[in-house]
């Protein structure tokens, strides 16, 4: 599916970086060297709106990620019901679907996307028992308030970087006890690289049997590993529908598809919508989360340079 039209924009949402296309985006990077085996990105979202705009919207993503939001009311529909939250650090599972999101007037919302197995590196809770369910960081027995107060108002998205930067090397003093499995790695690039690959090529090109790539991809990410390249294809295809992937690669995504029905079907089962109602709905919250993820996969597969501009700014 080509993408004919500009993807829908809530005009109520002002953000201080945006798409050609309107589209808002966080401020986000990759993480210092010595994090890099345990952190994916790091983002810094601040969006403006009237105090009593009701933004409806959603999530899907591929990762565990700790969020801390700084400001607005926020509703998520998980697993175990909707989880009501303003000030407050959480942790967030993998998404096997889209997850339903609601916030109320102007944001803040900053966070820290885990590679997969540093949650098991970690001694944290179990992934599969996150996956579409969030976590408070008190469950978790995480300071909660420590991570609150990193973030002053004086201060650049890239200090609050830097402060979780910090924060992130002291979690892992503190609670690490063995590295995230590198197997894990390969299978992550490999997903963002070709989601059509087989489980059973990939095996050998890591030189694992199968059955112990399937048992590590299932602890590490929290699905089997064909849903995981499922997602994975789904996720592209919805970074190129709101406009926040390179459009080289656009002819290329849509052949990972073997027609439109299948296409309609698969992202239908993901996203809740067609791809036509995708395009056409604002999904400011979708984008913020898709462009980001559209940046560390494009830099993770050499098509991009950090610090680089994007191919959509």
């Amino acid at each position: 599916m080509s993408r004919n039209t500009k993807p829908g924009v809530d005009k109520a949402i002002v953000s201080p970086n945006a798409t050609r296309d309107g589209q808002p985006i966080s401020y986000s990077r990759a993480p210092a060297a010595d994090l890099e085996r345990w952190v994916g990105r790091f983002y810094v979202t601040i969006v403006g709106a009237p105090p009593e705009h009701r933004l409806d919207c959603g999530l899907l993503s591929d990762f565990a990620c700790i969020r801390v939001q700084l400001r607005g009311k926020w509703e998520a529909a998980t697993a175990d019901g909707v989880e009501v939250s303003e000030r407050a650090a959480m942790m967030f599972g993998p998404h096997s679907r889209r997850m339903p999101i609601s916030v109320t007037g102007s944001f803040v919302s900053v966070g820290v996307f885990l590679r997969p197995g540093v949650c098991h590196a970690l001694r944290g809770p179990d992934i599969g028992d996150l996956v579409d369910r969030l976590a408070t960081f008190g469950s978790l027995g995480l300071p909660e308030q420590r991570w609150i107060d990193l973030f002053h108002a004086d201060d650049s998205p890239e200090d609050w970087v830097k402060a979780m930067e910090h924060e992130m090397r002291s979690l892992i003093a503190e609670r690490a006890v063995r590295e995230p499995d590198p197997i894990s790695a390969r299978f992550e690039a490999a997903a963002f690289n070709d989601p059509t690959a087989s489980i059973a090529r990939l095996a050998e090109e890591f030189g694992v049997e199968q059955r112990r790539l399937e048992r590590i991809v299932r602890r590490d990410f929290g699905m089997p590993p064909k849903q995981v390249l499922r997602r994975a294809r789904a996720l592209d295809m919805a970074s190129h529908l709101r406009g926040v992937a390179d459009h080289a690669e656009a002819e290329a995504i849509a052949l990972r598809y073997y027609d439109q029905s299948h296409l309609i079907r698969e992202f239908t089962a993901l996203f809740g919508m067609s791809p036509r109602q995708f395009v056409d709905r604002p999904q400011p919250l979708m984008t913020l989360g898709l462009e980001t993820r559209q940046t560390r996969r494009l830099e993770t597969i050499r098509r991009l340079e950090p610090g680089e501009v994007k191919p959509w700014e």
